[in-house]
């Protein structure tokens, strides 16, 4: 504590038991405003200049800015107040809750579950408050006596909390490198949807594996202690995540081939439609039906896939038709070019074309080929669009379509069966 500040303190008129409290606390709301003021006009600036911060903490950077310059001025009076007074423990308080609200403001924009939050921001609340009231040596000597032995090493609920929190705040920091990283490498230009997925891809196991490290060296973990297990473990571990490593092996490796990206149009198996995203464990297939099947990497490394946008987007789609034989056939092709002409998702170039592929029993059959350039779009509609066009334009020009005919011969001198 500075020596003048008993001395400005004494400056105060009134019993200081009742009016140096009430002091405190306009101090610590008069900081609150000050601190929203500020919060107010740097966060859209913030979020401008620093885009991936700003969007990592999407609807969570105004508060959290305001906790954390509250909690930074707070610092000061706390520090400099009488220890052991009702105006030291109310700044106290007000210092606890800004940290406490700044940590669980971060944590939820992070997506960090509820019921690991409330017990870090409760811990979080009670040891500042302890810290500031000089009493949080006797509640941790509380906490270490309680524990027990394994081994050489004594394991104390200290311990156990600190564990937790240090996870949850890993966790809640590989998260936000992630986003940040995420935010980056999409608005990075020079590199395509492809390249940028697996940047991400890479950029996050190499967060994870960072923060793995950290977090033994921070537990004071001895990684030698697993030697006797390491064996056992490691052979366990390798069986049971033989395929969560192949899948990952084998979404890399699509990625770098870039044989199958996101938005492309494939045919696996039973499974038609467009790749939503290339996960870790297999990649999402929406149909059209908006069923989303997710298929195994390694899948579509072993079987047969159909990639309908791989060099290029544009699909070829028959349509048949068939005419009767005593219909005028040159202006059946008109019709059927023109409906196809008419259809708003087929292409002008290549343009489509009507062909004559066979003399059927009672009909003469024709292929009506179009050209799409959105197969994601569907193929069975563009099918019903022309060949709804096309029924109109016959209906129109008296072009029929013949229906399946049989001739029954009656025997020589006999009549047909009853």
């Amino acid at each position: 504590m500075t020596p003048g500040f008993p001395a400005l303190l004494a400056l105060i008129p009134g019993d200081p038991a009742i009016v140096h409290p009430l002091v405190a606390l306009g101090l610590a709301g008069l900081i609150y405003l000050t601190a929203d003021a500020v919060a107010h006009i740097v966060g859209p600036l913030m979020r401008r200049r620093i885009r991936p911060l700003g969007d990592a903490l999407a609807g969570h950077l105004r508060p959290i800015l305001r906790h954390l310059l509250a909690a930074g001025l707070l610092i000061l009076p706390a520090a400099l107040w009488p220890v052991g007074t009702l105006a030291h423990l109310l700044l106290g308080t007000a210092l606890a809750f800004a940290l406490s609200a700044l940590a669980v403001h971060i944590l939820r924009s992070l997506a960090i579950p509820r019921w690991a939050v409330v017990p870090l921001a409760l811990l979080l609340f009670v040891t500042i408050l302890s810290s500031s009231s000089g009493g949080f040596v006797p509640v941790a000597d509380m906490l270490n006596g309680v524990g027990i032995n394994l081994g050489k090493r004594r394991i104390t609920l200290l311990d156990l909390i600190s564990m937790a929190a240090t996870c949850v705040t890993l966790f809640a920091l590989v998260r936000l490198a992630n986003r940040m990283i995420g935010r980056s490498i999409t608005h990075a230009h020079g590199l395509d949807a492809t390249q940028k997925l697996l940047v991400q891809k890479l950029a996050a196991i190499a967060v994870i594996v960072i923060a793995f490290f950290v977090g033994v060296d921070l537990l004071a973990i001895d990684l030698t202690a697993f030697t006797v297990f390491s064996g056992a473990l490691g052979l366990a571990v390798g069986f049971g995540l033989q395929k969560t490593f192949g899948n990952l092996i084998a979404g890399l490796i699509l990625l770098m081939d870039r044989s199958i990206k996101p938005g492309d149009v494939i045919v696996v198996g039973d499974s038609f439609g467009w790749v939503n995203k290339i996960g870790v464990r297999a990649v999402s297939v929406i149909t059209r039906d908006g069923k989303e099947h997710l298929i195994p990497n390694e899948n579509l490394m072993t079987q047969e896939v159909e990639n309908w946008s791989y060099s290029d987007r544009n699909v070829r789609v028959r349509i048949p038709v068939g005419v009767s034989f005593d219909s005028d056939l040159k202006l059946a092709q008109e019709l059927m070019l023109r409906a196809a002409q008419e259809s708003p998702r087929v292409l002008r170039n290549p343009k489509p074309n009507v062909w004559l592929t066979a003399f059927g029993e009672n009909r003469v059959e024709h292929d009506i080929l179009v050209w799409i350039s959105d197969p994601e779009g569907g193929v069975g509609n563009v099918k019903s669009d022309v060949l709804n066009r096309l029924w109109l334009l016959f209906r129109e020009h008296g072009i029929t379509i013949p229906y399946p005919q049989r001739v029954i011969h009656a025997p020589p001198g006999g009549s047909l069966p009853q």
